[in-house]
Parts: structure tokens; C-alpha cells; sequence
């Protein structure tokens, strides 16, 4: 399985003057490992995507004011959120037939700087809280949602495993 993953990166890129502590290291996040963390998860989402010789997705880390913007604009919360997943397949639509071009996703939104306050909150790294929103938006992406407090936890869980495919323990109480 091949993932074509655009990481853009308009947090890092704005603000070279902020270090952020991503715990072991104060370096960001690789292209290359976000990457292979995305083709390790989606092996594992295999049983959940829809059939294709390979898949794109996008990925934007961000500040707080552009995702304040974002979710006021298509969520209508005028306040700054930690992750936003907008999903290019509709849910329960039939797929098209498999083809050689990669079949589009849809593009996942994170804030670093709630994700940088989010992981003191939890007391773990920042890359830990990068990887746990990255995980929730892709699943966002792949249709599932959390209505209600067991749906959630499927969801949780579900984050929990992916995360361990890439050796990221994550102590979660559900």
C-alpha cells in the first residue's frame, strides 16, 4: 500500500523563533516520519478504506488563530480547536472502481500550540499529542465520528493501537 501524505507545515514555518519541547528532542516532526507513521496506520485501517492502489492525504500543522478561522468557518465555534478533519469520501457512498491514481482522503488540521498544551495538561511530549490528534483526524477522515460516550471509546482505543504501531505508549483512562 502506498500514502502520498502533503505535510505542510505553516506552524513551523511562521514561527522559527518559538521552540517548542517535544520531550526527547526539540526537533519537529519529519516529513519522512510522518510518512511512516501514516503508512503503519493505514496497514492497520486496512479493513476500513475503501479499496484503492494508493491513498492521499493532507496535513497542515498550524497555530491557533488559523484554526480558530477554520472552525469558525465550517464549524461555526469561534474558538480554537485541536485537530479539524475534512473528509473527501462521503460515508456509506458507493467507491469508485480501483484505479491507478492514489484515492483522496481528505485533509487533517492540527493546532501546535493546543497541542503543545494539551501534552503538559496530559504530561506527555509534544510528539505524543501530535500523533494522538493525527491519529483522530484520520480516523475522522475514514468515517468515524464519537456521538456518544461509546463511540468515543471505540475511537480512543482504536488511537491507542495505532499509536503503539509506531512505539508511541500512550496512557489513556476510558
Amino acid at each position: 500500500m502506498r500514502v502520498e501524505l502533503d505535510v505542510q507545515d505553516f506552524f513551523y514555518e511562521s514561527s522559527s523563533s518559538t521552540t517548542l519541547n517535544f520531550g526527547d528532542t526539540d526537533d519537529r516532526v519529519a516529513p519522512e516520519t510522518w510518512e511512516n507513521w501514516f503508512h503503519r496506520w493505514l496497514e492497520v485501517l486496512q479493513p476500513h478504506l475503501p479499496p484503492a492502489s494508493s491513498y492521499e492525504i493532507g496535513l497542515r500543522l498550524t497555530d491557533d488563530a488559523e484554526i480558530q478561522a477554520l472552525n469558525v468557518q465550517y464549524r461555526h465555534q469561534n474558538k480554537p480547536t485541536d485537530v479539524l478533519a475534512f473528509a473527501a469520501l462521503e460515508v456509506d457512498f458507493p467507491h469508485p472502481e480501483m484505479s491507478a491514481d492514489p484515492l483522496y482522503l481528505g485533509d487533517i488540521v492540527v493546532s501546535v500550540n493546543t497541542a503543545q498544551r494539551q501534552a503538559q495538561q496530559q504530561g506527555h511530549s509534544l510528539l505524543t499529542e501530535l500523533a494522538w490528534l493525527a491519529t483522530h483526524g484520520l480516523l475522522h477522515l475514514l468515517g468515524w465520528d464519537h456521538p456518544d460516550e461509546e463511540s468515543l471509546l471505540q475511537m480512543l482505543k482504536q488511537q491507542v493501537i495505532l499509536l503503539e504501531t509506531t512505539g508511541i505508549v500512550i496512557d489513556i483512562e476510558y
